[in-house]
């Protein structure tokens, strides 16, 4: 894999290594939610959520837009392919590796 393409990856899989973040993105699955509907059902502050949006936003997980006064936040589908993709090329080459005869046999 390119390393720009390892460090795409790296940046998605660090933003799910939160458990406040995969709780944001599970509210999520569902369609998009006003920034004071994650707010409430996270019983979280607006500083700390703020936070976690922004990370799982520069990721790319997540989209936003401004609608009035709220901000409302979506799941990007095309993020959650490309860790799909990543995750299946990494098996797929160790199932491969296992299929080769290794060194040490």
């Amino acid at each position: 894999m390119p390393a720009q393409d390892l460090a795409r990856t790296a940046r998605l899989f660090h933003a799910l290594s939160d458990a406040t973040r995969l709780r944001i993105l599970e509210l999520l699955r569902t369609g998009e939610r006003c920034v004071c509907d994650l707010s409430e059902c996270l019983e979280a502050q607006q500083s700390r959520l703020s936070f976690h949006l922004r990370t799982l936003k520069e990721a790319g997980l997540v989209s936003d837009r401004r609608q009035g006064r709220w901000i409302y936040y979506g799941l990007k589908p095309s993020a959650l392919d490309e860790m799909h993709c990543a995750l299946q090329s990494l098996r797929d080459e160790v199932l491969a590796a296992e299929a080769v005869s290794g060194c040490c046999q």
